[in-house]
């Protein structure tokens, strides 16, 4: 049975193993839970210990947001996991005037299904950093 918090208690770095399949440089573990920690908002999905599916944003908590990441383990993909979390976020970010999400073309249908409209954007992509900022 999955269950989902918005919060971080009781997680370790060790819950959150096999995330970002398929990224060259993917976070650590350790460095994952410190991108939940200064996240404005977080929802978990975990069965039993171990984190299934999370969903992060970054925000003014004024006036905008900005989903960030959007991760389910490969083995609870296509059981409803994502959009879970993600019907979740919208409410935790209710009342906000915008909220986005940057995605690849072939994840737009996802999101439109929980309405959000398609757009353009820009992005700069620094692979060499991809596995996090070291804190200073």
């Amino acid at each position: 049975m999955i269950v989902y918090q918005s919060n971080l208690d009781g997680i370790s770095a060790a819950q959150l193993e096999g995330f970002f399949v398929g990224w060259p440089n993917p976070p650590l573990p350790g460095t994952h839970l410190r991108i939940l920690e200064n996240s404005a908002s977080i929802v978990l999905a975990l069965e039993g210990d171990q984190v299934s599916g999370f969903v992060s944003a970054i925000s003014d908590g004024v006036l905008s947001a900005y989903i960030s990441l959007l991760e389910v383990l490969p083995s609870h993909q296509g059981r409803g996991v994502g959009r879970e979390l993600m019907t979740r976020m919208k409410v935790l970010l209710e009342g906000l005037y915008m909220i986005d999400v940057l995605c690849d073309d072939n994840l737009l249908s996802f999101y439109e299904k929980l309405g959000f409209k398609a757009m353009s954007g820009a992005m700069i992509r620094q692979y060499q950093h991809q596995s996090g900022k070291s804190v200073r």
